[in-house]
């Protein structure tokens, strides 16, 4: 509809059909967000199910502006595999801003909507802070290491907080997301980190070793993503005006180790050993599995 366009013209276009979107089902959401404020937990539960519905809505408008500006060749794998009934971990690698509109476009409907631990500062950003909030999004307050040097009473504050945003899930399906680099791959933060990796940077084990915690049996599921841009890392902006050409995702489905559950990672240190040499190979394989992508792309 839009791919004719000059580029320009296109992103402006889709910014204004992002924005109106978001307008769009933002008031649905806090209108039922209020009903959490109810004494009643099925009022409650009911709610929640109501707004994952209108945060669906609103991925599937982004998906409608996607497909309108441009023709992207999609080579996807596994995605027909994925048999997760309830709630689930997701982990992906992470180059760009696009990658979230990428896993969107992809899981939404598939998977029960991702919910990412968000920092506490994120939830003053006028409309998206109080969807996040309105949704359910585990808002943690994090501690640097010097802090938690003067005050080691204060090690256990993210676990709480995760544990009690996630019993307000109870009762509803979810997908906790987490990027597992921390922040978008860069080569200047490879070779600063001096990552062993060919194409990612160093994976940090405790955010889903959090998540694992705070949730324990109710995930049932790894979901793996491995996302590739044979043309490139894009911007977003290469997004908004049309640009994203060929995108490349993997997707697999891994069982959580059963000995994982019920176990500190703070307080273990035998357990955070094993964790870590988990998440390691899970990032050897992804890291082999971008190098094979590089040398023989999937067919489209």
């Amino acid at each position: 509809m839009l791919r004719h366009l000059p580029a320009p013209l296109r992103g402006a276009i889709t910014s204004l059909l992002l924005g109106l979107n978001t307008l769009l089902w933002c008031w649905p959401l806090f209108a039922l967000a209020l009903l959490k404020l109810l004494p009643f937990a099925a009022t409650r539960t009911l709610s929640r199910r109501l707004m994952g519905q209108v945060a669906a809505r609103w991925a599937d408008g982004n998906r409608a502006w996607m497909q309108w500006v441009q023709d992207t060749r999609w080579q996807v794998e596994g995605l027909e595999q994925l048999q997760v009934r309830g709630s689930c971990l997701v982990i992906s690698n992470h180059q760009s801003w696009v990658d979230i509109f990428v896993l969107q476009y992809h899981l939404n409907r598939r998977l029960p909507l991702l919910r990412f631990f968000l920092k506490k500062e994120l939830i003053w950003i006028p409309v998206f802070g109080l969807c996040c909030w309105a949704l359910d999004f585990p808002f943690m307050q994090r501690h640097s290491k010097a802090y938690l040097a003067r005050h080691p009473e204060r090690r256990d504050a993210d676990l709480q907080t995760a544990r009690k945003a996630c019993a307000r899930l109870r009762g509803i399906p979810v997908a906790l997301f987490n990027f597992l680099e921390g922040t978008r791959f860069t080569a200047a933060k490879q070779a600063a980190q001096q990552s062993p990796y060919r194409h990612l940077l160093k994976p940090r084990a405790g955010g889903i070793a959090l998540a694992i915690d705070a949730m324990g049996e109710q995930l049932q599921a790894l979901v793996d993503v491995t996302i590739h841009y044979p043309d490139g890392r894009p911007r977003f902006r290469d997004l908004l005006c049309g640009r994203l050409q060929r995108v490349t995702v993997c997707f697999s489905q891994r069982p959580i180790p059963a000995e994982f559950l019920g176990r500190s990672y703070d307080q273990d240190e035998a357990y955070r050993l094993q964790f870590q040499q988990w998440v390691n190979s899970l990032w050897e394989d992804k890291d082999a599995l971008l190098e094979r992508l590089q040398r023989h792309p999937l067919s489209a």
